[in-house]
């Protein structure tokens, strides 16, 4: 029997996870197909994937993510700021309560949201401990109790364990949704999913070798 749950890698540095986020969340709601939340140091995803980060990419390659952000930005109807204050930030903390969430028990995906949108629509920084809980607290979390578990090893470890699990699902980019085995890379991918989780598309065979 397969897994029922999908599998949803990011990183809350993602715009394009930003932008997917709650139209992931509403597909998987209609579906009634459970969600596993999992951030990943996409950094070190990107070590072994070929990634770059955003500053060493090829000046076209950045000129184009502009265009595409703003279309995507008008076709989800969504509130980002191409060219956030605090962007590039350090982006393991945030992920890093997003996990200690997941293991309480609460909305992660909420956290998750609320923190994203913090850096792509209200210039606030995620590398910063007082931004950071300041954001959760707005959103009705306790800020100041999750940053202090994401700092501790139980934490740690489920979140270095989780960019594992992205390397061995074959993620090299956020957001990548895993259904059934089946990866769907990038927000402009959900069509393909909503019609995977609603089964009307067959599996796609996945190559043993590229």
């Amino acid at each position: 029997m397969p897994d029922e749950r999908l599998s949803y890698y990011f990183t809350m540095a993602s715009p394009w996870t930003y932008l997917g986020h709650d139209e992931a969340m509403a597909l998987c709601s209609k579906h009634g197909v459970a969600v596993d939340i999992l951030p990943v140091d996409l950094t070190d995803v990107f070590s072994i994937s070929g990634g770059l980060p955003l500053p060493q990419r090829a000046p076209q390659r950045r000129a184009y993510r502009l265009v595409e952000l703003q279309r995507w930005r008008a076709r989800r109807g969504a509130d980002l700021n191409l060219h956030p204050k605090y962007f590039p930030a350090p982006a393991d903390r945030a992920n890093c309560m997003v996990v200690a969430a997941v293991m309480g028990g609460l909305d992660a995906a909420a956290l998750a949201r609320a923190l994203m949108r913090g850096v792509w629509a209200e210039d606030r920084n995620i590398g910063d401990d007082a931004d950071l809980a300041a954001i959760a607290d707005a959103a009705g979390f306790d800020g100041a109790g999750l940053l202090a578990e994401a700092g501790g090893d139980a934490v740690q470890d489920r979140y270095r364990a989780q960019t594992e699990q992205a390397k061995a699902a074959g993620v090299f980019g956020a957001p990548t949704y895993v259904w059934r085995g089946e990866p769907f890379w990038g927000q402009d991918r959900l069509d393909f999913l909503g019609r995977a989780l609603a089964g009307e598309t067959e599996p796609i065979a996945l190559p043993e070798e590229a």
